[in-house]
């Protein structure tokens, strides 16, 4: 991770979502963190980044997902030149 992001706050953050157990754990967590626009771009990204990895062009992603070209754009980014999070967390699940 980018050291500019690094900071004990974030430490604190990602210790709680570890701490997680269960997916209603998660959906009680994330409800009161985040907005439901927030909660919707991030796991609209997730989606992209799934679909990028499986080589699906953007014109279906885009029907897919709803996603715009830019939040394609700066997923596929991420997934080119980023530090492969998206990566990790799919081949954990069995997407890739």
């Amino acid at each position: 991770m980018n050291d500019k992001l690094r900071s004990e706050a974030l430490d604190n953050l990602f210790e709680a979502v570890l701490a997680l157990e269960t997916r209603e754990e998660c959906y009680a967590f994330f409800e009161d963190l985040c907005t439901v626009p927030e909660l919707k771009a991030i796991s609209q990204r997730f989606q992209v980044a799934n679909l990028l990895l499986q080589n699906k062009v953007y014109n279906d992603i885009v029907k897919e997902t709803g996603a715009s070209t830019a939040t394609i754009s700066r997923v596929n980014r991420s997934l080119t030149f980023g530090s492969d999070g998206y990566r990790t967390v799919l081949t954990k699940l069995g997407k890739l």
